[in-house]
């Protein structure tokens, strides 16, 4: 009769493979020798050590890990809620608007109350506005070109914690001296995030997820100026392909030596 696989090695082989990790990989990462296969074939028990592990490194509920919690994660992760709203006569969340020249205090000032009245605000009519926390921020700079030009608007919708945020997605990242507009990559570790720029020229950032204050979502954009987006988009398209093709030159170059 084959064996029956209980619960928590199921669940410990589900990580492995959510993190998609080998099972010598894995193993190294929890220091449980030199493979999890036995793990995973209920041959040989979770320690206490492994399940510790689990916790420290993915945030995984020893609940659910043996079967008595709906949650797989315990939220530990920093909150990234927005700390101070503001509404206007009707009781309705304002969006405020926070231009490049605010950015630097906008960083330094989330908790100061009398900081936000000073800023611009307005509210959206549309549908796609009204569940959740919205902010609009100014971008600064060519990094995310070309879909992102220097001086746009971009409306974002408040996330509460990086857990929750949405891979690969275009996010503001507030840190305690800095707002940059960047896409979001989730890491291996819950510690780290990465921020990403569509323009090339500007290199990966990690950054510390115990250091965002905020973090809001992108949705939409506004925009001025078409005509130079479309044409400063093409421009940026050929570089991005001779750049390819430079590359792909140098590669045949080398096998040919």
């Amino acid at each position: 009769m084959a064996q029956d696989i209980s619960t928590e090695a199921k669940r410990f082989k589900q990580v492995r493979e959510d993190l998609g990790k080998t099972q010598s990989e894995f193993a190294d990462l929890l220091d449980a020798g030199s493979t999890t296969a036995d793990i995973e074939r209920g041959k040989k028990k979770i320690t206490g050590k492994i399940v510790t592990e689990l916790l420290r490194q993915f945030h995984i509920n020893p609940l659910w890990l043996y079967g008595t919690s709906f949650n797989k994660y315990l939220e530990t992760s920093q909150n990234t809620a927005p700390k101070i709203i503001t509404m206007d006569a009707s009781e309705r969340e304002n969006m405020i608007m926070v231009p490049i020249k605010a950015s630097a205090g906008y960083a330094s000032n989330v908790l100061d109350t009398d900081w936000y009245n000073e800023l611009p605000a307005f509210n959206i009519p549309l549908p796609q506005y009204k569940e959740g926390s919205y902010r609009a921020f100014q971008v600064n700079g060519d990094s995310m070109l070309p879909v992102l030009q220097p001086n746009e608007w971009v409306m974002a919708r408040a996330v509460e914690n990086v857990r929750q945020a949405n891979d690969n997605k275009i996010h503001v990242v507030v840190t305690p001296d800095t707002v940059v507009v960047k896409k979001l990559r989730k890491t291996e570790s819950p510690e780290s995030i990465l921020l990403i720029s569509l323009n090339r020229d500007y290199p990966v950032i990690e950054q510390t997820v115990a250091e965002i204050n905020e973090l809001w979502e992108v949705n939409s954009k506004l925009s001025f100026d078409l005509d130079v987006y479309e044409g400063q988009e093409a421009m940026i398209s050929l570089k991005q392909g001779l750049d390819s093709l430079r590359s792909e030159i140098a590669s045949i170059k080398k096998g040919t030596v």
